[in-house]
C-alpha cells in the first residue's frame, strides 16, 4: 500500500468506532434495566456523518455490530451463533440510522440530538415487528403491535441514552480532534 492511498481519517474513524464498540462487552450481570444501553446507534449515526464513501459508512457499523453480536450471543447463550431471530430488523434499523447520520451536514448539539431521536424512533418501530409477528406474547392484530411497542419503551429509552452519551463522545471527540489535526478534515473542510 502506498502512502498516497493511505487515508488517516478513515483509519482514525475505524479505530474510534472499534474502541467504542468494546463498551458492548461491559458485563451487565443480568441487570435488565441497562439492556439496550449501547453505542451501536451512535456509531451508525457517526459513521453516516463522517465516512465520505457511503459503502464504508454502512459496512463499518454493520460489521462491528455483526462481529460483536457473535461474541455477545456466545457470552449469553454459550453457543456460537451468526444470526439470531429478528436480526434482519435490527440490522435494517441500524442501516437506516447510518442514512440518518448521512443527513447531518453541520455537526452541532441540535443536529446530533435530532438524529439520535430519529434513529431511536426508527429502531423502535422496526425492531418491534419481529416480536409482534413471530413471537407468542402479542396478538397478531394492530393492538398486538402497540403492546409490543409499549413493552419496548424502557429498551428504547436506554438506546436513546446510549445514542446521546456515546454520540457526545464520538461527535464531540472527533470534532475536537479535527480542530487540532487538520489531517482529519475533508478537502471540503480545508477550503473553508
Amino acid at each position: 500500500m502506498s502512502l498516497k492511498n493511505f487515508n488517516i481519517r478513515n483509519w482514525v474513524l475505524l479505530f474510534v468506532i472499534v474502541l467504542v464498540t468494546a463498551t458492548r462487552f461491559i458485563p451487565l450481570n443480568g441487570n435488565i434495566s441497562w439492556f439496550n444501553f449501547t453505542p451501536v446507534g451512535a456509531i451508525a449515526l457517526f459513521a453516516g456523518t463522517y465516512f465520505k464513501e457511503r459503502w464504508k459508512a454502512y459496512l463499518v457499523p454493520l460489521l462491528v455490530l455483526f462481529v460483536s453480536d457473535i461474541f455477545i450471543n456466545h457470552a449469553y447463550t454459550g453457543n456460537w451463533t451468526l444470526f439470531y431471530g429478528g436480526f434482519q430488523w435490527i440490522y435494517l434499523s441500524f442501516a437506516i440510522m447510518v442514512f440518518i447520520g448521512s443527513l447531518i451536514k453541520k455537526v452541532n448539539v441540535g443536529t446530533v440530538f435530532l438524529g439520535s431521536i430519529a434513529g431511536v424512533f426508527v429502531h423502535w418501530i422496526i425492531t418491534d415487528i419481529q416480536p409482534w409477528l413471530s413471537g407468542t406474547m402479542y396478538n397478531k392484530d394492530i393492538t398486538g403491535y402497540y403492546q409490543s411497542l409499549i413493552a419496548a419503551i424502557p429498551f428504547e429509552r436506554n438506546l436513546l441514552l446510549g445514542n446521546l452519551i456515546f454520540g457526545a463522545i464520538l461527535y464531540g471527540g472527533f470534532e475536537l480532534a479535527k480542530s487540532k489535526f487538520t489531517i482529519l478534515k475533508t478537502n471540503k473542510e480545508l477550503v473553508y
